[in-house]
């Protein structure tokens, strides 16, 4: 069937500055760039490119430039360029679209319409500088009231307390397992968790037996409906257990990855035969109530010896807030929300552009819930899903999150340009990508290096941010909404994220 699709990028080659080296030849993936058959000329078929940007990145000459093709059809609001390829790529394979990463409609940003206060004269600001600024967070269950006993100076705690965890800054690496990504990126991830002093989730693709004993106690291993890894030692090696519940790129679906990417060792790693699909149903087998749900939380408590806190991952959905309250009460210590634009290795892209709402709306309305029902203090709450930089940060946690998952900011720290093709398995950039010859592109160390690199950039923006305000705690800007004012927004907006208006 010949294909009716026009290409996506045009490649421009600057024949005054190119040497044919044939770098471009090794360093691209999709075939792009060929050689000719005596080796004395490069052929580009630029139908195939997926502006990964590797080629222009590593040319020794600068002579590549790959950019959007120029050629559209008729200009049409309702009936879009990507609309008409969608539909014609359908009506050419018969199957469903899948893409990677987060939704890129241009819905509102909720967070670029949120601003944050500032503190002048009655209440001065903090030189962050000069004065202490504590970023570190608690992550657990708190309880109603603290006894205490005071004998001879020494103070003793009488209360049974939950067990918590404790982070050097409220930004944690989110769930991508081991198989979406390579063992390198995988690596690189727990290496900047355990230099910088917070945590890293597994995703459901279980923790590699030689990474166990080293970055288990900076893991939080996931418990997904799969049950891929899942064993004793997996669940006492680590920090703490996330039962995956949902995803905020596909929410009410499960997960797929393709068994051309179930090496021997991810095979191993996930207790299934080599070659073969991991398939994640939809639903957990044994969860269908809250009160299933609540089974299996203790079940892993039992299994960890009530030393490990227990999360709870779900989608941001319309009746998120009334969920959280029932997981707040099935045990839950921690509950990580997922919002629409969250990012995935392979999903359907109807899904990841149609089903959900967005992180903000849904972490204030999960707040205010278990604010009014006085339980807030029973969980903590990861935003997740679309957090982009240090600014994002703040303002979920204003809004009611106790700290954030970063996924899709901390693939483009390893190199990441969002072309999409993750479930391809054709990572150029060695982070998405089983292949041996690609994944050998990322440095594992020098990944870590750039993670560490960003989270220190974001913590002392925060810190900024905060003196700004006239805080010198994080835990006291949690929930603090009169800290945001909302430009731009309807009043029904602002009611549901509890804000005011600028000006107000």
């Amino acid at each position: 069937m010949k294909s009716h699709l026009l290409p996506d990028f045009i490649v421009e080659r600057l024949e005054d500055r190119c040497n044919k080296c044939g770098v471009c030849v090794k360093q691209c993936p999709w075939g792009v760039y060929s050689w000719n058959d005596d080796k004395t000329d490069i052929l580009i078929d630029y139908t195939k490119c997926v502006g990964c940007q590797r080629c222009v990145v590593y040319c020794p000459n600068k002579a590549l430039i790959v950019r959007p093709y120029y050629g559209s059809y008729r200009p049409n609001s309702y009936w879009t360029k990507e609309v008409i390829s969608d539909i014609k790529k359908q009506a050419e394979q018969g199957g469903i679209l899948l893409v990677g990463t987060g939704s890129d409609r241009p819905y509102k940003v909720y967070f670029d319409h949120i601003l944050l206060n500032a503190s002048q004269v009655t209440n001065p600001s903090i030189d962050p500088l000069r004065e202490p600024m504590e970023l570190r967070t608690f992550l657990g269950r708190k309880p109603d009231q603290l006894e205490i006993e005071i004998k001879d100076d020494d103070i003793e705690i009488k209360t049974e307390l939950h067990p918590n965890l404790v982070v050097e800054t409220p930004i944690l690496f989110a769930g991508m397992s081991y198989g979406a990504l390579s063992k390198n990126a995988f690596l690189a991830l727990a290496m900047a968790a355990k230099e910088f002093g917070t945590l890293f989730c597994t995703g459901e693709g279980g923790l590699p037996k030689d990474m166990r004993e080293e970055y288990g106690p900076v893991a939080i291993v996931q418990c997904a409906s799969g049950r891929f890894g899942v064993d004793p030692e997996y669940l006492n090696c680590a920090a703490a257990i996330e039962i995956k519940i949902g995803q905020g790129a596909k929410p009410g679906i499960g997960g797929h990855l393709p068994g051309e990417k179930v090496t021997a060792e991810i095979s191993a790693t996930r207790m299934i035969p080599e070659g073969t699909d991991a398939l994640s149903p939809a639903p957990h087998h044994d969860i269908y109530s809250i009160e299933d749900l609540a089974m299996l939380i203790y079940a892993l408590k039992e299994a960890t010896n009530y030393e490990k806190p227990v999360f709870v991952k779900i989608a941001a959905v319309h009746n998120v807030a009334a969920i959280a309250s029932g997981i707040v009460r099935a045990g839950a210590d921690v509950i990580v929300i997922d919002g629409f634009r969250g990012g995935t290795g392979a999903s359907p892209k109807v899904m990841r552009d149609h089903v959900g709402i967005p992180i903000e709306m849904a972490i204030a309305a999960v707040d205010q819930r278990l604010r009014e029902e006085g339980i807030r203090h029973k969980c903590s709450i990861i935003a997740s899903g679309g957090i982009r930089c240090s600014a994002d940060v703040v303002k979920a946690i204003a809004l009611g999150a106790d700290a954030v998952y970063i996924g899709t900011a901390a693939l483009i720290a390893l190199g990441c340009t969002m072309c999409q093709k993750c479930y391809t398995g054709k990572c150029a950039w060695g982070i998405c990508t089983q292949d041996p010859n690609l994944a050998k592109r990322l440095n594992p160390k020098e990944g870590a290096k750039r993670l560490v690199n960003l989270l220190r950039a974001w913590s002392l923006e925060i810190k900024d941010m905060l003196g700004g305000m006239g805080i010198n705690a994080i835990e006291s800007l949690r929930g603090n909404r009169e800290h945001l004012r909302g430009i731009g927004l309807e009043e029904w907006e602002l009611r549901v994220l509890g804000i005011k208006g600028a000006g107000e």
